[in-house]
């Protein structure tokens, strides 16, 4: 007798019943709602949340190993992005616990607008990721006195998200479309001034944020906070480290090269930075830890959810930029965007192939040739699929890899972080979403 008779008949990977996506949803619904319960219950999930992530992979991963034809590649293609994805984090987590910029004094707004916007600049030559793991500890001790959660959600805003727009280095699915063809500076060229809008927009906001709270600390700590800053650099090594990480993005995918690069600058990060510097940073494994069983989860159970999409996404109807902007955004903002923003390519391939079958049949199975006519005949649909991506990541922690790793810093930090939807209703949809559909309309 059949345990789940709907899936009787499963089809090919990519046909999906909605029902395989219940264990995505049950994953999302426990990371929002349990850290929002009693004690008891909280404390058990911090105990068993790997046990739980495991678990719902398994039960997905085993479903496309014994019934899906063709899941089985499926699911090795997805554990080799979460090899990469957690290769890259990790080592970019190590190597940023190696750098200590020791702060004295405390920022003013105007520190912290710098500081942000540095950071938003700096995301496009090491990568969202790369940023945010070397700057999240200075701009927490930098702002030690007064730390507020805004803080921490507009850092992830602005370094860990919207910031990386420009270059392929910036964001993980702005790089798989320079592997399909889209030029190095293509997107720098087309995107400046929606990057500088909403930059701009989210800088604004934040320094009304921080200059309310400012005004509202004892005068006392306005002339601490006043007083003029030091800064000192440890961990020069590790900068080397660093580009060796960065670098390794370019490296052929072949025999794990990219992935054994990356975890040799990690190890030899962790053996050559002196204890006092990962004493100063409280460097510990305990943030990675919860990403690496967390994300273990969400990649395998978000499988049919991709596949669904991949399947069916044609159905929408997609036409205008705009369309693709918020689609591709909205669902970035829960799925990894990186599958996300290819899916959503795909189908603007698609749709820009029906209206000049002629010139993309010349293109044949050339990638890069089909790009070129994409690019040619649809740039506006290009730019909203790769805005889409990267932009709305910052909906949710979990919307892209950094958010999540910002947050556990923090929490191991002490400092008090929104939970999942206070991260959501207090932040995301009143001041995130309307710059983000403003500058769509403007821009696309």
């Amino acid at each position: 007798m059949e345990l789940f008779p709907f899936l009787a008949n499963a089809g090919p990977a990519g046909d999906i019943h909605p029902a395989l996506i219940l264990p995505f949803g049950l994953l999302l619904l426990l990371i929002a709602v349990m850290p929002l319960t009693p004690d008891r219950l909280k404390h058990l999930w911090e105990r068993y949340h790997p046990h739980v992530a495991l678990a719902l992979a398994a039960l997905v991963g085993g479903f496309y190993l014994v019934r899906l034809p063709g899941g089985a590649a499926t699911l090795g293609h997805t554990a080799h992005e979460y090899f990469s994805f957690i290769a890259l984090v990790g080592s970019l987590y190590v190597v940023a616990g190696g750098i200590h910029i020791r702060v004295k004094g405390e920022a003013t707004p105007r520190d912290n607008v710098v500081l942000l916007l540095i950071g938003a600049v700096l995301a496009n030559f090491i990568g969202t990721t790369g940023a945010s793991m070397v700057l999240i500890r200075p701009f927490i001790r930098m702002n030690k006195i007064r730390i507020s959660a805004y803080h921490v959600v507009f850092f992830i805003f602005i370094v860990s998200n919207c910031g990386g727009s420009l270059t392929p280095i910036g964001d993980p699915p702005l790089f798989l479309g320079y592997l399909r063809g889209v030029p190095f500076f293509w997107l720098t060229e087309h995107v400046v001034g929606i990057w500088f809008a909403v930059i701009g927009a989210l800088l604004a906001v934040f320094y009304a944020y921080d200059r309310h709270g400012f005004g509202r600390a004892p005068k006392r700590i306005q002339a601490e906070i006043a007083a003029p800053d030091t800064f000192r650099f440890e961990g020069g090594v590790n900068v080397l480290f660093l580009l060796a990480v960065i670098g390794a993005v370019f490296l052929p995918e072949r025999f794990f090269l990219r992935e054994i690069v990356m975890l040799g600058a990690a190890v030899g990060s962790y053996f050559s930075t002196p204890k006092s510097v990962h004493a100063a940073n409280e460097f510990g494994f305990g943030p990675i830890r919860e990403v690496a069983f967390l994300f273990v989860g969400i990649f395998v159970t978000m499988m049919p959810a991709l596949g669904y999409l991949e399947a069916h996404g044609q159905e929408f109807g997609f036409e205008r930029p705009m369309q693709y902007y918020t689609a591709t955004g909205s669902l970035s903002a829960v799925l990894d965007n990186a599958p996300t923003y290819v899916n959503f390519l795909k189908l603007a391939e698609v749709g820009a192939a029906a209206k000049a079958p002629e010139a993309f049949a010349a293109a044949g199975a050339d990638e890069r040739a089909v790009m070129r006519e994409l690019l040619a005949r649809e740039p506006a649909l290009v730019i909203a699929v790769s805005l889409g991506a990267v932009f709305f990541g910052a909906m949710t922690y979990i919307g892209n890899g950094p958010n999540f790793m910002v947050k556990a810093i923090a929490d191991a930090a002490g400092v008090r972080t929104p939970s999942f939807f206070g991260y959501i209703l207090r932040f995301s949809l009143p001041v995130l979403l309307p710059i983000l559909l403003l500058a769509g309309w403007i821009f696309l």
